[in-house]
């Protein structure tokens, strides 16, 4: 089961989800796009808050306004975070996200340190919280079949990109071809390089008499 959060801070609105224990948070971590961003309380157990950007999107391009609703989303769903005022709250993309073996239902690390982006919460904000759940949603998904698909899609995608390619630079490629026999066939008939009986001086056809 997964829940699904509606931010209109922004237009068009985007959606926040999260698992709703830690076997569907350790699913998501799994199963999650490339496309995902993740949100955590640091230092303490917390939601996992996911924020799905669109094609062509980076992490530098979501909004404060978001960020905003997806870190109150995470603290307001971590039993010490929800309690405690100034926390801070770690966001990256989803395949930063490192599970190694030995780690706890839920647990994760990173692969690059660097790529962790952070947010300071100062309080929680009841205005941003009703607002959210107001729009909550939940939802029984097969979140690795959804992957596969999106897997499949994405190299359905890449196929037809790489076929619309090669139709382009065959195309060009007869067009160049083309215009080169078209040049070489118009220098034939080029006034400048064809002579005549008169332009031969010095030619007498008795001379074969």
């Amino acid at each position: 089961m997964v829940y699904y959060f509606t931010s209109e801070v922004v237009q068009p609105p985007v959606t926040l989800f999260m698992g709703v224990d830690q076997y569907e948070n350790e699913d998501l971590i799994r199963w999650g796009w490339p496309e995902d961003v993740w949100f955590h309380v640091d230092k303490y157990s917390s939601a996992h808050v996911y924020l799905r950007l669109h094609l062509g999107q980076t992490i530098d391009d979501i909004p404060s306004a978001v960020l905003e609703d997806a870190a109150q989303l995470v603290k307001a769903n971590s039993i010490e975070g929800s309690k405690m005022n100034d926390v801070d709250v770690v966001y990256t993309m989803w395949s930063n996200l490192k599970k190694t073996q030995g780690m706890e239902i839920g647990e994760v690390g990173f692969h690059r340190d660097k790529d962790v982006r952070k947010i300071h919460v100062t309080k929680r904000i009841n205005t941003i919280i009703n607002r959210l759940n107001k729009t909550k949603r939940s939802e029984q998904v097969n979140l690795r079949a959804e992957r596969e698909q999106r897997d499949k899609n994405e190299r359905e995608d890449k196929k037809k990109l790489l076929k619309e390619q090669k139709e382009k630079e065959k195309a060009e490629e007869k067009r160049r071809k083309e215009e080169a026999e078209m040049r070489s066939y118009n220098s034939l008939f080029n006034t400048s390089n064809m002579t005549s009986n008169t332009e031969n001086s010095g030619y007498d056809s008795d001379d074969f008499m």
